[in-house]
Formats: C-alpha cells, structure tokens, sequence
C-alpha cells in the first residue's frame, strides 16, 4: 500500500513539474487548445552545420531520444524527424515558430507543426512539437575557413509531443 502511495506521489510530482515547465514556455510557443501533452522526450546529439560560401550553414540534427526513464527510444535526424526505435513511428515536422533560447549559447525554442507521420505506435498521433530547454548547438562562432568543412556541436533539449485531445 505504501508502494503505491509513494508512486502516486511521484507521478503527481511529476506531472505537476511538467505543467509548471509548460507554463514558463512562452507563448508563441504553446500548441493550440485541442491539444494536449503526450509526452516529454529528452534529446542528447549534435546539430550538424557545414561550411559555405565562408558562413556555417545548418544541415541537420543527429540525436538520441529517451523517454523519463533514461531509456533509449528513439532517434532525431533530417527533415527533422523523429522515429521510434521500438515501433518504426515517426514524425516529421516542419518550423511553425520560434523564439530564442533562454540560455546563451542554446538553439532556439521552436513549436513545429506535423508535415507527415509513418507507422502506427509511438509516434503515430502526434500534431505538433515543442522544442524547448535546449542547450548548446549553435553554429560556431568563428569563421569557417574553406567549403565542405563540417562541425558537429553537441546539444540537448526536451521535445514536447502533442497529440488532439
């Protein structure tokens, strides 16, 4: 009985962190009103950027996603997409608006609106993406002497999954 007191305590813990955290997101940022928080997945990769005409110029994302636990579920890479490792699901979405990071040094927040799903699973409802609570990733600041040369700057961040109510 104790046990599951203390783990409906946590989860309530949780949740209500996760509702404080959503709160302080700004509000261009926030999905609409249908709505609701699916799920909270973390991300620890790099952006990938690519020397051009002597300007760093994005290329994509490459990152691992884990669920509350620390558990390995997916993959972020190009388009950008999200894809489940369990199911095969994914997610593709596309920049719907942005807001600069908090954290200097971090990408920006983004809210991404779905451009396409495949599978069905973990995945497979989701409307629109948060991404938010990022740390580093932004392209370097020198720069870049030749064409062609690639820098794979680590980053985190939290992607919020939304699905309809």
């Amino acid at each position: 009985m104790q046990r599951v007191l203390l783990v409906l305590l946590t989860a309530a813990a949780i949740g209500a962190a996760i509702a404080q955290d959503l709160k302080a997101i700004p509000e261009n940022l926030r999905p609409t009103e249908s709505e609701s928080l699916k799920r909270v997945i973390s991300a620890k990769g790099v952006q990938i950027y690519e020397c051009r005409d002597q300007k760093w110029v994005f290329v994509a994302p490459e990152a691992e996603l884990f669920d509350s636990r620390g558990n390995l579920v997916g993959r972020h890479y190009a388009g950008p997409t999200w894809e489940s490792i369990g199911d095969g699901s994914k997610v593709a979405g596309t920049v719907k608006t942005r807001a600069d990071a908090p954290e200097a040094g971090a990408i920006p927040w983004l809210l991404l609106s779905t451009k396409s799903v495949g599978g069905n699973g973990y995945f497979s409802d989701v409307t629109s993406i948060q991404r938010v609570a990022t740390h580093g990733g932004v392209a370097p600041g020198s720069g870049c002497p030749h064409d062609g040369l690639v820098a794979r700057v680590a980053y985190s961040a939290d992607y919020n999954f939304f699905h309809l109510r």
